[in-house]
């Protein structure tokens, strides 16, 4: 069986960041290409040389560059984006990326991120993935009306765990809106319409 190569620019100032996740990596059955670049804006000069199949990025070199950041995934639309998150960040920031990794996260599950963004699928294939568990107690607190911090206190999980659980919805239904994956639930009869009475 052969494995695929798959190119990834790392966008972190934290040299152990960058080191513990290339280690990790490197006990993957794929085989990775990591480039490290030290500024968001070189990412245009390096792809012209090189196809970027993934950026793992520090939020917080997006937070002050949304315009380079939206030019840029723009001009790269197979390109998937992964934050990289040890800090606090603003819930709309995480949502412009595919996924998250945060450094509490165990290595295989960072492992097994990587490998399913890094692999394409067809938009069929994602819309008939099942919801988890988990996903439908998310989904049904969404649809409720309540927030990601919300969702974290009632299920006793972190917000960027909540987050994360958003993205999967997203991918694997194709709604990004909350009404639009309110109607999904109705529809899928996860929620009924008398959840909506006051």
């Amino acid at each position: 069986m052969t494995t695929s190569n798959h190119h990834i620019v790392f966008i972190e100032p934290s040299s152990v960041i960058y080191e513990g996740i290339n280690i990790i990596l490197g006990n993957s059955d794929q085989h990775f290409n990591i480039t490290k670049l030290e500024r968001i804006e070189d990412i245009p000069g390096y792809s012209v040389r090189k196809g970027i199949d993934i950026v793992m990025v520090n939020p917080g070199q997006v937070q002050n560059n949304l315009k380079t950041f939206n030019t840029i995934t723009d001009n790269l639309p197979h390109t998937k984006w992964i934050g990289i998150v040890y800090s606090y960040f603003d819930p709309h920031l995480l949502s412009l990326f595919d996924d998250i990794i945060g450094v509490a996260d165990t290595p295989e599950s960072i492992i097994s991120l990587v490998n399913r963004i890094a692999e394409p699928h067809e938009e069929e294939q994602v819309h008939q993935e099942r919801l988890t568990e988990r996903e439908i107690e998310v989904l049904k607190l969404l649809t409720a009306g309540n927030s990601n911090k919300e969702i974290a206190d009632q299920l006793n999980i972190s917000i960027h765990t909540v987050i994360s659980h958003r993205k999967n919805l997203s991918q694997k239904t194709g709604i990004k809106s909350v009404s639009g994956l309110t109607i999904y639930a109705v529809v899928k009869n996860i929620i009924t319409l008398d959840s909506f009475k006051e």
